[in-house]
């Protein structure tokens, strides 16, 4: 028997298609990074650190153009039901290649010739959708850090669950759904920054997907800009 997760338009946990999980986000919460980040969606916990610019080393890795933004995602030990095997693997390596590349598309990277931004996203509790909510505590380090960027990038997925497009998906719904649908964007563009697609949609369905995907980068963009302006509302111009 297939268990449903839909049931009369509402989701297992309450939840309407269109709704996003509850979400926290502090700025500045670590004193020896440049730029941090605590996030809480759902039940994912992120921990997001930013050091530079400062010297790429070794040398031989300079980029005299522009900034190389290197971003590294990892998860904890004990962030998962089954312990996970310390030190990255081919998940983890893949999310922080797209990661770092969604990251260079909106930072003035030709600032900082020769030099290296890294990014470090700590996933402390998963429970689906810990890239969207890892490029979304990031953006907001890279902003607590003062790295000048063109946007405040932010991420959220959509996916198909029962035959119904949803926004948001939980741990359930992503390994019994249809498809999810991770997009990154610059909000005010709404230029795509990141967009991968695991599943199964027509393209209508697709449509709806990335259609409610972008909604909720807006509704997400708000607490960010929210987490930012409770830091430093108190700080003279």
């Amino acid at each position: 028997m297939v268990k449903l997760l839909i049931k009369d338009g509402i989701r297992l946990d309450g939840r309407k298609p269109d709704e996003l999980r509850k979400i926290k986000i502090e700025a500045g919460v670590l004193h020896r990074a440049d730029g941090s980040c605590y996030l809480e969606w759902g039940e994912n916990k992120i921990l997001a650190a930013v050091y530079g610019p400062r010297e790429a080393l070794p040398r031989h890795i300079q980029d005299s153009t522009k900034a190389i933004v290197n971003a590294r995602y990892n998860m904890a030990s004990f962030s998962v039901e089954e312990r996970k095997r310390p030190g990255p693997d081919r998940r983890s390596i893949e999310i922080s290649k797209v990661t770092s590349e969604a990251l260079e598309g909106v930072i003035f990277t030709e600032l900082f010739p020769r030099t290296m931004i890294d990014v470090c996203i700590e996933v402390l509790n998963a429970e689906a959708g810990t890239r969207c909510a890892g490029i979304t505590a990031a953006a907001v380090a890279l902003a607590d850090a003062g790295i000048p960027m063109k946007d405040l990038p932010v991420a959220c997925a959509a996916g198909k669950v029962d035959g119904t497009v949803v926004l948001d998906l939980t741990s359930g719904e992503d390994k019994e759904g249809e498809a999810d649908l991770p997009v990154a964007i610059a909000p005010r563009t709404e230029e795509i920054l990141l967009m991968q697609m695991d599943g199964h949609m027509t393209y209508k369905e697709f449509e709806e997907a990335l259609e409610l995907a972008l909604k909720g980068c807006k509704k997400v963009h708000e607490l960010q800009r929210e987490a930012l302006l409770n830091k430093y509302k108190d700080f003279e111009v």
